[in-house]
């Protein structure tokens, strides 16, 4: 296609926008409300997930050593874990330091342990994370295994409810989405559509005066795309500007507020920028080639 048939295209897609002001509107509107709404929840998911994440990343095994074992056997035992595929790190605790972590968990009570340091009875420890937070009640089975471990602790039966009740608010979450996105595609492109049909006598004078089919498309195709887009910007700079009010909200006022870590602003709004960006513009374009196909055969 040469260019100055592609700026023809263009430029009869930008002034179908303001000769049909009203179906215009009644479709970019339909975009921006459908999009706003998606935005809010998608926000929320994305939160949801990064709490989820969160948390798991949390979960950590503690692996207690038999008191009677030497130096050379805790460093054993570290090589050991260490050469487990799914470890990721494992931090050596004395039980000097242990005792000192000890006493600052107990707070006002850390009295209780005042001269234990001469005759320590904990052992000493390490704390090992896995590359995937579900692989922990299987490193933490291998790991038992091994020769001077006492014992481990991963939180068995709590840890394995938390990881099914964050899988479950992913699958949720995913789910609502998707669904909410495919509703939110037919809504805008049977609106888009209405547009399209109340000019079906122009696209038919054109295609009887000899106009070929993708002459007629090229710009229903600018105009589709433009509606998505300026459907699109409109939430996305309402929810830039509403999810600033509301870090400040939670971290400016209430810095107190740490429960639930939201996302930074940015990457965020690229992130939702960009998929509400491409969700307008494919469902403009969508809308508006469907809608003009049918009137082509004639």
């Amino acid at each position: 296609m040469k260019i100055r048939t592609l700026g023809r295209h263009v430029r009869e897609g930008v002034k179908n926008l303001g000769r049909n002001g009203w179906m215009t509107f009644a479709s970019i509107s339909a975009v921006t409300i459908t999009l706003l709404i998606l935005g809010v929840f998608l926000i929320l998911a994305m939160n949801v997930n990064h709490l989820a994440q969160t948390v798991e990343k949390q979960v950590e095994i503690r692996v207690f050593l038999d008191t009677l074992a030497t130096p050379e056997n805790v460093k054993e035992v570290e090589q050991n874990i260490r050469a487990i595929p799914k470890v990721e790190s494992v931090v050596f605790i004395p039980k000097a330091e242990g005792l000192k972590q000890l006493k600052e968990s107990m707070g006002e009570k850390a009295y209780l342990f005042d001269g234990l340091e001469k005759e320590n009875p904990l052992p000493d420890s390490y704390v090992v994370k896995t590359k995937l937070p579900q692989d922990t009640a299987d490193v933490a089975g291998q790991i038992k295994k091994l020769e001077f471990v006492e014992s481990v602790n991963y939180g068995q039966g709590t840890v394995e409810k938390l990881f099914a009740a964050t899988s479950t608010i992913r699958n949720v979450g995913i789910a609502f989405i998707v669904g909410l996105g495919f509703t939110a595609m037919f809504l805008i492109a049977n609106t888009i559509k209405l547009t399209i049909v109340a000019r079906r006598r122009e696209i038919e004078i054109m295609k009887l005066v000899g106009a070929t089919n993708w002459f007629i498309r090229w710009p229903f195709f600018v105009e589709g795309l433009l509606m998505g887009l300026l459907g699109a910007l409109i939430p996305i700079v309402l929810l830039t500007v509403s999810y600033y009010y509301l870090l400040d909200a939670v971290y400016g006022s209430m810095p107190a507020v740490q429960l639930f870590k939201l996302l930074p602003l940015f990457p965020l709004a690229y992130q939702v920028a960009l998929i509400l960006a491409a969700i307008g513009a494919f469902i403009g374009i969508w809308g508006s080639l469907v809608s003009v196909r049918r009137f082509l055969r004639i």
